[in-house]
């Protein structure tokens, strides 16, 4: 299936939430669930999904931050604590914006950065421990079963 166009109205947003990050050093951008996503050092900062903001905020603010209005969790079912969207209303002022944005960069540096996850086969390949007992068990080769029916017996 082919990826949706980008609205102009999100492209602008993009480029707006880029000129907000243009003085942090380690800045990388991604796709991820459905939002063009900021990482910042490593780590998932900001982002834009259509006209709402993707903001990570400190998880034990959640509950608060979700009653804000014109802010909804990302997960509905509250599995990503401090993850947010944040509509147009709340983030319409400057000040807002800024609020946001400053809100997002300020936690980054206390954010656990997810862990890389290695290539199955090189994860497979590099097993440190030789221990024989801990290693992928394999069946013993089929032994050749003669039956009355074999012509060589």
């Amino acid at each position: 299936m082919p990826a949706r166009p980008i609205s102009p109205e999100t492209l602008q947003l993009i480029d707006t939430m880029r000129d907000a990050l243009a003085g942090c050093a380690d800045v990388e951008e991604k796709t991820m669930f459905g939002c063009h996503v900021f990482m910042v050092n490593g780590k998932m900062c900001l982002g834009v999904e259509n006209d709402e903001l993707l903001v990570r905020l400190p998880p034990q603010t959640h509950a608060q931050v979700a009653e804000t209005a014109g802010v909804r969790p990302l997960s509905p079912r509250g599995g990503m604590q401090g993850y947010f969207l944040v509509g147009p209303s709340a983030y319409s002022t400057r000040e807002a914006w800024q609020y946001w944005i400053d809100g997002a960069l300020a936690f980054n540096p206390l954010a656990k950065a997810t862990p890389k996850k290695k290539p199955k086969a090189a994860a497979e390949s590099a097993d440190p421990d030789p221990d024989p007992k801990k290693q992928k068990r394999t069946a013993p080769p089929a032994r050749k079963r003669h039956s009355v029916f074999d012509s060589d017996l």
